[in-house]
């Protein structure tokens, strides 16, 4: 996962601290900030959101995809 500037720990975090929220074709969404605080394509950034769209099954989350939104907050909203 770290292609998506994120890690699977983030993941888990946000799907377990998140507020779900609908998405497409009965999944769901979740989104939380974690402190970036590095360079990436030659910007600093200070923080990220990581959003993962996934399906609740009877016995397990499986995780469709993760969005991972670059930001200059340092601080959650």
């Amino acid at each position: 996962m770290l292609e998506r500037l994120t890690t699977e720990a983030e993941v888990i975090q946000t799907i377990r601290d998140a507020r779900w929220q609908p998405a497409e074709k009965g999944r769901y969404r979740a989104r939380k900030w974690y402190p970036f605080r590095a360079e990436h394509e030659g910007t600093f950034y200070a923080g990220k959101d990581v959003g993962p769209i996934f399906a609740e099954e009877a016995d397990r989350i499986v995780v469709v995809t993760v969005y991972v939104y670059l930001n200059q907050r340092e601080e959650p909203q």
